[in-house]
């Protein structure tokens, strides 16, 4: 469990007990940075930091957010934390999830590692959306880079689920928020670290369909927001614009926002008032935020 102060009001484990999928093996996590955890690696036991609007500001939704970092690690302040605080400052809850990165040393099936956890993460959230004073019909999700990957892929696989779930609690995001997204796993569109981190350097075709997101959009995927830098050297911007034109043949409401500059990680050096101007007049105009 995370101590720092910068990670939350409160701290919550996502699992009581077992972690599913997990052979029992506890990897030592590294913390990175100086006075804040600039970055995570070697998650095994998965949390999730609670930050909280207060009362008087609160629009009741929520935002669960998964940084990204390649399925290798994970930019918990820059991607994490420093959005959490954005959004509460908009009167938003605001959950930064410590997902497990896939490993064949601490999981049986890495590939759905990270899935659980999300899944796990919207759980939690419903279930105690009255403590945390949160409408359990105005709960999102949030991802950058391979984070966004995660997030498109618990929107778009939200009915079957993952984890134990015997009060069949709704693992179905209200809204989706992908920030500059892994989306694709296939040869054409994948960026290569994620998918070998997730899938392996020679996964089979079933997985990369499975893992694609641009494949898996039905009609009853979330409302979605995109944003992606044009200049984006690293995850190509035709993976939030493939997952954009399947929402669209879908009839789900998206909007995408391309940005002229800011290559890759653009949340690193673009304030975060600046670039989530247009999601915050989304968030306005869907009814999330007053």
């Amino acid at each position: 469990m995370l101590t720092d102060e910068a990670s939350g009001q409160e701290v919550v484990l996502l699992y009581a007990g077992k972690v599913p999928n997990s052979i029992g093996v506890k990897s030592s996590e590294i913390l990175g940075g100086g006075g804040g955890i600039k970055f995570i690696r070697n998650v095994s036991i998965p949390s999730m930091s609670v930050y909280l609007p207060d009362s008087s500001q609160s629009n009741g939704s929520a935002v669960i957010i998964f940084p990204g970092g390649g399925y290798y690690l994970e930019a918990y302040e820059i991607e994490g934390t420093q959005i959490a605080q954005a959004l509460v400052g908009h009167g938003v809850a605001a959950f930064v999830v410590k997902y497990r990165l896939p490993t064949d040393s601490t999981m049986v099936d890495k590939t759905i590692g990270p899935l659980q956890d999300a899944q796990e993460a919207t759980k939690v959230v419903r279930e105690r959306s009255g403590v945390w004073r949160i409408n359990p019909n105005k709960i999102g999700i949030m991802g950058f880079s391979a984070g966004g990957h995660l997030a498109s892929t618990a929107g778009t696989h939200f009915q079957r689920a993952v984890v134990p779930n015997e009060d069949n609690v709704s693992l179905r995001p209200d809204f989706m928020i992908l920030v500059y997204p892994v989306i694709s796993m296939t040869n054409t569109l994948a960026h290569l670290g994620s998918r070998n981190f997730l899938l392996g350097e020679h996964p089979p075709d079933s997985l990369i369909d499975y893992f694609s997101g641009e494949k898996n959009v039905t009609n009853d995927t979330p409302p979605t927001f995109l944003i992606h830098a044009e200049d984006d050297k690293t995850v190509d911007p035709d993976n939030s614009l493939e997952f954009f034109e399947a929402l669209r043949r879908h009839d789900v409401p998206a909007e995408l926002v391309v940005i002229p500059k800011g290559g890759h990680g653009f949340a690193a050096n673009i304030p975060a008032e600046k670039w989530m101007q247009p999601l915050l007049s989304w968030m306005r105009d869907n009814g999330w935020i007053k």
